[in-house]
């Protein structure tokens, strides 16, 4: 299959998980499909509409660490913040040297990455991420039917049942306010340095950092 690969790479990358507010803050090792949708929307500088897409992505890093990040809380009166504010210190972890990789067969998707409108961010605002735009490329790939190189991805836990940390993840989100989250859907996490496993997956196989990882290809339809 004909699939534009995008490699976009960061310092430094958080993703928290959804329903830890207060307390110490972990960081999945994959990014959800929301903030993988959140850089195109960055990229071609407006929120898209998606009906249907075709996406699949790869993510690894080099370390894993904790950091103390300082935070301010405000208070609210009536509903909207006021000036009073205090700060307090809480535990990030945070991810190191890291790269995403996105497939589609979509050219504006790919285009979008050429000259991207706004930066871009994996995770927290100061997490700024860059394209490689030497690496935007069109190229075949080939498919594999029971892939067992699944790694640096999440894949839908329901009838896959692949191992790896099992978390509710929104698909997308949208641009009212507040914003609803779009498609929830339990995934299993499956971080880059994961073994060879069994799975029924149809994948697309690729080599990225000479190691061999099959593509699973998120159908996305939003029109249901």
């Amino acid at each position: 299959m004909e699939l534009y690969s995008i490699d976009i790479r960061s310092w430094t990358a958080s993703f928290r998980y959804p329903n830890i507010i207060s307390g110490i803050q972990p960081t999945l090792e994959v990014p959800p499909i929301s903030t993988v949708l959140g850089l195109i929307n960055a990229a071609a500088g407006f929120y898209i509409e998606h009906e249907a897409l075709s996406l699949g992505y790869y993510f690894e890093f080099q370390g894993k660490e904790m950091d103390l990040e300082t935070i301010y809380m405000m208070d609210t009166a009536k509903g909207k913040p006021n000036n009073a504010a205090k700060s307090n210190v809480i535990k990030r972890e945070f991810l190191f040297d890291n790269l995403l990789r996105v497939y589609t067969d979509d050219k504006k998707v790919a285009d979008y990455f050429k000259s991207p409108a706004y930066p871009l961010v994996l995770g927290r605002m100061n997490d700024l991420a860059s394209v490689d735009r030497t690496k935007i490329v069109s190229r075949k790939l080939e498919k594999v039917e029971n892939a067992g190189n699944i790694r640096g991805q999440i894949i839908p836990f329901s009838n896959n049942y692949l191992p790896g940390v099992i978390q509710a993840l929104p698909k997308y989100f949208t641009d009212e306010i507040p914003r609803r989250n779009i498609g929830t859907e339990s995934y299993s996490v499956v971080n880059h340095r994961a073994k060879t496993m069994n799975s029924k997956l149809s994948a697309f196989r690729d080599e990225i950092g000479g190691k061999t990882v099959d593509i699973f290809m998120h159908e996305l339809d939003f029109r249901k």
